[in-house]
């Protein structure tokens, strides 16, 4: 009976990871089975996949995700809402996705049309609940927009569904009823996995052909862990960051951080066999994956790991393009952000204040008249700022608790100027991306950005459970703008109405 069960799920993790649709799709949300590391659990799934379905679009594109919701189970969270992590959503403020920031979530039996328009943007983001802690429950997914001009596309020849990558932590146990400090049971490759003392699920397997060059797209979908990727015996030139073309890096290891996302060139130019795929997390088990040429027999790789020599380092990546002059000059506001930690409630905040959701989105409160930081709530985690200035970021980690902490911007991507673990700064060109580590306790990260795209922006850990423990701020950029650069349609309006008739949750305390 346990290898026909091993087998099944086999075939449904090959399925999960091959679904695709396009930009003009329906999205329906809802409780289902999965077991990808062998134990059964409920969870939330789009389109009924763990990860979801691979959104695939091109430059130019319109979206147009109707999201339907059909959650009903209630030892998790029940509405949703969905973030397209990356997407700047210019004038679209309102389908950021952001519960309580710049929505309510979808109540059960409701749907809400999500429709952006990314603009110039291209290369590799991803999407998920940006509700409580539910995408922990398994509504993530990938997003990738292709480029009919990609400055590397000689570079490479294969570049689809089956080149990406997803990497994900996974919890045996609903949301809800994980305690701190939320040590994963398993690290999922591509929806596979195996937890402690659980059976020998079969690995994930990317198959590729000899002798050719392939660009992988590695998305790291995880609710707490950072990685450090590799693959025996192969170099990975790295070409993308987080939706920004860099010029060409080789490393041999990738540490990437929950939310980031790197594009890097492989050529299968070594001897036909499987060689291990290895993702190492800083807490929990390590996880691994076959790289199978054609050709080579269906076994376990040879143990032919050897020290990685070659990793990655942040301060190394540079952007194939001239960045703007004015990033790179004197910025006219400095915020310095220091992060915190109270050791007897498990709550973070940034220069003494946590964050919590407020009652109503920031964005219909800028809707409804209220301009400054003193008006808007949560009352000390709104940050006003002036339209078309450059903002000047650092991160001052004052805690050690659970570092390094990786910080996702909305609305925008930023240079860093300073990376974490360096004490150096870059004003010639520094890499542009959309999320970055803060580093560990003392240590110091520094970014800047243009503030061009009015409306309430997010910033946020991206390790969930620290940012539904206060480790947030809003900016609220141009407020004085939103309304007529971010219009809002009748059916948003309705979401808030729609979401206060419902019966508040309440979960047992797990502390």
């Amino acid at each position: 009976m346990f290898p026909l069960y091993v087998f099944l799920f086999f075939l449904a993790s090959l399925q999960s990871h091959a679904v695709t649709i396009g930009p003009v799709s329906d999205l329906i949300v809802a409780n289902g089975d999965v077991c990808p590391d062998g134990f059964t659990r409920s969870a939330v799934l789009a389109g009924g996949t763990n990860p979801g379905p691979t959104i695939m679009a091109q430059k130019g594109d319109t979206f147009k995700i109707n999201v339907t919701n059909k959650l009903s189970n209630e030892s998790m969270l029940t509405g949703t809402s969905i973030h397209w992590h990356g997407i700047f959503q210019h004038h679209s403020n309102q389908m950021d996705g952001t519960a309580f920031v710049t929505q309510c979530p979808i109540a059960p039996g409701h749907s809400f049309l999500y429709e952006f328009n990314a603009g110039d943007q291209v290369g590799t983001y991803w999407y998920h609940s940006h509700y409580g802690d539910q995408y922990c429950d398994g509504l993530r997914g990938p997003l990738i927009i292709y480029d009919p001009h990609d400055p590397y596309r000689s570079l490479y020849d294969i570049d689809d569904e089956s080149t990406i990558i997803t990497l994900m932590d996974w919890y045996n146990i609903p949301s809800p009823q994980v305690q701190e400090p939320a040590v994963p049971d398993s690290v999922l490759i591509n929806s596979v996995g195996r937890y402690d003392g659980g059976p020998d699920v079969p690995f994930a397997v990317i198959d590729v052909q000899p002798r050719k060059r392939y660009r992988f797209r590695l998305v790291n979908m995880a609710c707490k862990p950072n990685y450090i990727f590799s693959i025996d015996g192969h170099n990975l030139t790295i070409i993308e960051v987080d939706g920004q073309y860099v010029k060409p890096l080789i490393v041999d290891s990738i540490q990437i951080y929950a939310g980031q996302r790197y594009s890097f060139i492989l050529e299968t130019n070594q001897t036909v066999d499987n060689y291990w795929v290895h993702v190492h997390p800083e807490l929990g088990t390590n996880a691994t994956a076959i790289l199978r040429y054609a050709g080579s027999p269906n076994a376990d790789p040879k143990n032919r790991t050897t020290l990685n020599s070659a990793a990655l380092n942040e301060t190394n990546l540079h952007p194939l393009s001239p960045l703007s002059s004015r990033l790179l000059q004197e910025p006219d506001i400095k915020l310095d952000l220091v992060l915190g930690f109270n050791s007897t409630t498990f709550d973070f905040f940034i220069n003494g204040v946590y964050y919590t959701s407020p009652s109503v989105p920031v964005l219909l409160q800028i809707l409804s008249g209220a301009m400054t930081a003193a008006d808007l709530a949560p009352n000390g985690t709104v940050y006003v700022l002036p339209r078309n200035k450059v903002i000047e970021i650092s991160f001052n980690t004052d805690i050690i608790a659970g570092d390094p902490h990786p910080f996702h911007l909305h609305g925008h991507s930023f240079i860093v100027v300073r990376s974490a673990g360096s004490s150096g700064y870059n004003y010639v060109d520094p890499v542009m991306r959309d999320t970055v580590s803060a580093g560990s306790s003392g240590d110091y990260a520094t970014i800047r950005f243009i503030t061009d795209n009015p409306g309430p922006w997010f910033l946020h850990c991206h390790i969930n459970w620290h940012l539904t423990e206060g480790l947030a701020i809003v900016f609220a950029e141009a407020p004085e703008d939103v309304a007529a650069s971010q219009p809002v349609n009748d059916a948003w309006k309705q979401l808030c109405p729609i979401f206060n008739r419902l019966p508040q949750q309440h979960f047992p305390s797990v502390d």
